[in-house]
């Protein structure tokens, strides 16, 4: 892992924030990757604050052609950008995920990307699907969008495979609360799922799945939402063996 930055909490409503910008920690890292001939499987971005970090971050996937190389979009959501999304930033982002085989957005991410303006109507399964080509547009080669609502009520996380044509939906539950951090998870668990050999769709269950069980169980323990998913009594879930069909053709 590569911090980028350290802050003393997430930036949602819990006051003002002690940050640490750790940009200058980047490239020696990668040259001493380099000297030791250190490989990776994967090369996955998340929260990037800065041109030179892009910059950064876009040498890290030149330097490992042969790995995964995926890209969760962090800059908004729920239809706003985050403070440190500014104008740089997304032009910035829109750029690195021309290198990327995966990206992770959720919607308002999406239309960011795709320089589009965000609406919370629900989308039919023709709009899903022009939604998820424009993106693969873009250059990668697996389109993952989070927390879609769609035309029949259902909250879906949906998917595209440039390689198959195939687009794919998983369903999920619906809870009156929203977590920071879940899309991290998503992310991370979609980036060990495939790397253990899982199919995209496969990918996406699994991951549905994880976050359905933490959510739903904090949501039942009615902790501080600002403090995220009680990820912790979760973890096992993921050692488990599951059949996981619970993906289908959108």
């Amino acid at each position: 892992a590569i911090p980028t930055a350290v802050l003393s909490t997430h930036t949602g409503g819990l006051g003002e924030v002690v940050h640490r910008d750790l940009t200058d920690y980047i490239a020696p890292t990668l040259q001493h990757y380099q000297e030791i001939n250190l490989h990776f499987d994967c090369v996955y971005s998340g929260f990037l604050l800065s041109q030179a970090q892009f910059e950064h971050c876009d040498q890290f996937f030149k330097s490992y052609p042969e790995a995964l190389a995926v890209v969760d979009p962090v800059m908004g959501d729920h239809g706003k950008t985050y403070r440190t999304c500014t104008p740089e930033i997304r032009a910035e982002m829109r750029e690195l995920v021309k290198r990327a085989d995966v990206i992770t957005p959720n919607l308002t991410e999406a239309r960011i990307l795709l320089q589009e303006e965000y609406s919370d109507v629900p989308l039919t399964v023709s709009e899903a699907k022009k939604l998820l080509l424009r993106l693969s547009h873009l250059g990668p080669k697996y389109v993952l969008i989070t927390g879609v609502e769609m035309v029949n009520g259902v909250l879906s996380n949906l998917g595209y495979d440039s390689t198959r044509n195939a687009f794919w939906h998983v369903e999920c539950d619906y809870v009156p609360v929203s977590y920071p951090g879940t899309g991290d998870i998503f992310a991370s668990i979609i980036v060990g799922s495939l790397l253990s050999g899982d199919s995209l769709p496969i990918a996406m269950e699994r991951a549905t799945r994880f976050l359905e069980l933490a959510i739903k169980t904090t949501f039942s323990y009615g902790t501080d939402p600002r403090y995220g998913v009680m990820l912790e009594k979760s973890l096992p879930w993921l050692t488990q063996k599951h059949s996981l069909q619970g993906y289908h053709i959108l």
